[in-house]
């Protein structure tokens, strides 16, 4: 277990460390030479059970240990521990483009995601709510954010294949589920191409209207929040395609970090996904694994890959464990003192139990 330490020249302190031990050994050869024989004292030491010679070195010992944990807790240690995930609401955001037809996975896409997703809710503890979200051509909330397991199950089974793949759509609409209190305008970012000044203007259609990323931010703007800091909740975006319509994903992703939301990205299906004869066409569907990766990384969260259902089920055990428990970083200072403490208690106790089993408490006994 890595451990950084936020007050690191307290570290010297521990050099006291030395200097302790080297003051005990002192005083050990210090007594020897000063103790005094008596035959009598001798002959009496001879016939009675004296202490075992080590334990009267146990005490000092768990008092140095003590010492040292003190010492190190003056640095204030870090650690990275698990814990319990303050997590609280998910949004599960769902492509519902008809590529989600192709049965590279069987028996398809969509059933397969539906089945995982599905298999993903059981596994959640009760306290984390639940809203889903749909896109394909356009993005709508399927479901509301709810604990209740089995409306969410129905939402899911409603879902309806249609053309296109709003990526950002869904991303735009998953964030101002979770984040009502954020104001988004999402009139404005879903029909502006580029609303928020991010991304490539040639591809998002036309920029009128977006933001100059030099334009000073007016003056009743949200202050930016870090990347990954919202504990509240989390968005999980699963896609089989790549986006043909709607905001760009990437300038969707960077509010979202603004927002301090992480978004997880699952790119499902494999590269040789095909739809025959679909209204008269077939054709291939590839993962832009390029845009979900990116996503991932611009909020500071995971990018998963699942090229069947075995895989994808995996994927959703790995972000429900997460959800539940999470690696932080912790300061560990009151473990280290607490543990120095009961060490304190320790060595007193032995110390006393001890002295009371010494030679002292066998000389009343023979009186």
């Amino acid at each position: 277990m890595a451990m950084q330490f936020l007050q690191p020249f307290m570290l010297w302190s521990l050099l006291l460390m030395p200097l302790m031990v080297g003051a005990y050994l002192w005083l050990l050869k210090r007594k020897r030479k000063q103790v005094l024989v008596f035959s009598a004292v001798s002959w009496i030491l001879q016939n009675m059970d004296t202490p075992s010679p080590w334990r009267r070195h146990v005490p000092p010992i768990l008092l140095a240990l003590a010492m040292a944990l003190l010492l190190l807790a003056s640095a204030r240690p870090m650690a990275r521990v698990t814990l319990p995930s303050d997590y609280m609401t998910l949004i599960m955001a769902m492509d519902v483009s008809r590529s989600m037809l192709a049965e590279d996975v069987e028996p398809s896409r969509i059933k397969a995601a539906q089945k995982a997703a599905k298999d993903f809710l059981q596994d959640l503890p009760p306290n984390v709510r639940v809203g889903i979200v749909s896109f394909a051509g356009n993005a709508q909330v399927v479901q509301h954010v709810t604990p209740q397991k089995d409306e969410l199950v129905s939402a899911i089974d409603r879902f309806q294949l249609q053309r296109g793949t709003a990526t950002g759509s869904g991303l735009l609409l998953s964030l101002a589920t979770l984040r009502p209190e954020a104001h988004i305008d999402l009139e404005a970012a879903l029909y502006n191409p580029n609303p928020y000044g991010y991304g490539d203007a040639a591809t998002a259609g036309s920029n009128a209207g977006a933001r100059s990323l030099d334009a000073k931010p007016p003056a009743n703007a949200r202050k930016p929040e870090p990347p990954g800091s919202y504990k509240g909740g989390a968005i999980v975006l699963l896609s089989d395609g790549r986006r043909t319509t709607g905001p760009d994903p990437i300038a969707a992703a960077k509010l979202a970090a603004d927002l301090g939301v992480r978004v997880y990205t699952v790119g499902f299906g494999t590269p040789n996904g095909f739809i025959p004869g679909y209204e008269g066409y077939s054709f291939f569907t590839q993962v832009d694994e390029e845009a979900l990766k990116a996503v991932a990384k611009i909020t500071e969260a995971d990018y998963f890959k699942a090229g069947s259902a075995d895989d994808l089920k995996k994927v959703y055990q790995h972000l429900s464990t997460q959800f539940t428990l999470e690696k932080r970083d912790t300061e560990v200072t009151s473990l280290l003192v607490g543990v120095a403490l009961m060490l304190i208690l320790l060595a007193l106790a032995l110390s006393a139990f001890w002295f009371r089993m010494g030679p002292s408490s066998q000389f009343a006994r023979v009186e």
